[in-house]
């Protein structure tokens, strides 16, 4: 709730302090006298623009202060750990004017910008001027209304936690169907190119290994003679070599008890006549298993020609390479196959998660038709008591897709003249209408919604006797449990207050300027008096005055 209010240096206020009470707080005066003012000094604190005019002095700085008790106002938190504000129960707002034009703002102290200001300000107070389009005509704020009365927030949040699975689902297949649209697009030639390496049927490095056998068939005459050369001086020459390192050897074992180096020369002789026995044999086992085979030849120049052809085509150096793309060739292919039980079973998620959101938004709607009928003939109601006989309001439910509130649009019409022509509320309803519909309706659902401080700038536009006294019983009833400040010329509304404050004009110096008293019990009489009969209120006027007050 709003605590006080600090104004300086604003229009003709040169300095004012006014503490308000937590019920219904009643702002009175001349017209003329400023009491709008004193509204149009807080909407700064609320984010509203200002410049160098709002000035009474030129010289001096502009400061509007409004200290908030924000213990209950459960709304309030949230904001200052997403903003990054100091928190504290008691919430200062300033505005500050410069002589320049210039204008700061300031939350517990903290410099603030205006958006920051506004959506704060938002959560604390609740701003009805004439002529102002005001949160009545907004769709959010007609749908809160109605589902408030119909009690639905468990169920609304409920049905939104499906939605929001149903959307994502929804997003989920869809992604899926562009990827078997992508897929199949690409697929017959996927399926070619797949079938050319499969038929190829690759080894792990096979047309490396290949090129190695084809160029030892190509060569295979010269290698066998190579190989018959090199076994014929190892083994079969009239001097082999094998032969020859064993003689020398046994020259040498007959000494190797006279020198001590001998024995290891011998060693060595021995180990060379072993090594060359073995590659004897090892050429002797080469050469018997290389042939000449022109149809292997031709197999391989086949198989060759092939591998080579698709390396160049997929951009490859190596038959590992290849395989890999077959690999992932493969696995595009059995994508296909395993896209479509993918599709089939998110259909079937989507589906149900449709269904199931479907139940719950009509169950909601329904919760909503209940709601309609009797909320229509309540507000009609309250519209002729607060002086609007003719005035009508109806609410037009109609069936959408899906969204995040359920499937319904929900708008308020409104018929001013007993027309029967309904047509949307911003679109018809004057400032004066528009408040008092604002208040008949927050009336009806303001134990269900976390109101904050609701403020009406003559409220009471067009109305007397009995429709003024009823908008302040209505007041009187929404001030129980919440804080409510009215600037009224209605003595029935007046006589209804908790705090009653009384604006005015007085000169200082040569200068006149706007001032604010709250009023006593007798002070309120006579203001209520002056009210219903002027200056000099008779004693008729001072006991109406009295009975108001009761």
């Amino acid at each position: 709730m709003l605590q006080k209010i600090h104004i300086q240096n604003y229009a003709i206020i040169e300095e004012i302090e006014i503490h308000f009470s937590s019920k219904l707080n009643i702002i009175t005066g001349e017209t003329g006298a400023g009491k709008s003012i004193v509204v149009g000094a807080l909407s700064l604190i609320l984010g509203e623009r200002a410049d160098t005019s709002i000035l009474l002095k030129n010289d001096k700085k502009c400061c509007i202060e409004g200290w908030f008790d924000v213990a209950d106002n459960t709304a309030v938190q949230p904001f200052f750990q997403t903003q990054e504000f100091d928190y504290s129960n008691e919430l200062v707002l300033r505005r500050k004017i410069a002589t320049n034009g210039k204008s700061r703002a300031f939350i517990n102290d903290t410099p603030a910008t205006l958006q920051q200001l506004k959506q704060l300000a938002s959560l604390l107070v609740d701003l009805h001027q004439q002529f102002d389009t005001l949160e009545l005509g907004d769709t959010d704020f007609q749908r809160t209304v109605l589902d408030a009365l119909a009690n639905q927030t468990e169920t609304i949040v409920a049905y939104q936690f499906i939605f929001k699975q149903w959307l994502q689902a929804k997003q989920n297949l869809a992604a899926l169907q562009n990827q078997k649209a992508s897929f199949t697009k690409e697929a017959d030639y996927n399926q070619f190119l797949f079938d050319e390496l499969s038929e190829l049927n690759l080894q792990e490095n096979e047309l490396e290994n290949l090129d190695l056998e084809l160029k030892t068939l190509s060569n295979s005459e010269g290698i066998k003679g190579a190989l018959n050369k090199v076994y014929h001086e190892l083994k079969e020459s009239e001097q082999p070599i094998v032969t020859a390192l064993k003689q020398l050897s046994n020259q040498l074992h007959a000494f190797a008890s006279y020198h001590a180096e001998l024995p290891t020369i011998i060693a060595r002789l021995q180990s060379n006549q072993i090594e060359l026995q073995d590659i004897a044999d090892e050429v002797e086992r080469l050469n018997d298993h290389i042939i000449f085979d022109e149809k292997r030849i031709a197999i391989i120049d086949e198989k060759m020609a092939v591998g080579y052809k698709l390396l160049k085509k997929h951009g490859v150096q190596t038959t590992n390479e290849l395989i890999t793309i077959q690999h992932v060739l493969e696995q595009k292919l059995q994508a296909i196959l395993n896209i479509d039980d993918a599709i089939a079973a998110k259909e079937k998620e989507t589906a149900h998660l449709y269904n199931e959101a479907l139940q719950k938004a009509t169950s909601i709607s329904v919760a909503r038709q209940q709601q309609i009928k009797p909320f229509e003939e309540k507000v009609n109601g309250l519209l002729f008591q607060v002086g609007m006989p003719n005035a009508r309001l109806k609410v037009e439910l109609k069936e959408t897709d899906l969204q995040l509130f359920g499937k319904d649009a929900i708008e308020f019409l409104f018929d001013a003249n007993k027309s029967n022509k309904f047509e949307p509320i911003k679109k018809v309803a004057s400032g004066g209408e528009l408040s008092r519909l604002m208040l008949c309706i927050k009336s009806l659902v303001a134990e269900r919604i976390d109101l904050p401080t609701m403020i009406f700038d003559e409220i009471d536009s067009g109305i007397s006797g009995e429709a003024a006294k009823q908008v302040g019983s209505i007041m009187k009833g929404l001030a129980i449990n919440r804080q409510i400040i009215c600037i009224t010329h209605q003595p029935q509304i007046a006589g209804k207050a908790d705090a009653h404050f009384f604006v005015y004009k007085a000169m200082k110096g040569e200068a006149i300027q706007t001032n604010i008293k709250l009023l006593t019990q007798e002070e309120r009489i006579t203001a209520i008096a002056k009210m219903l009969s002027g200056e000099q209120p008779s004693a008729a006027a001072i006991e109406s005055a009295k009975e108001m007050m009761n």
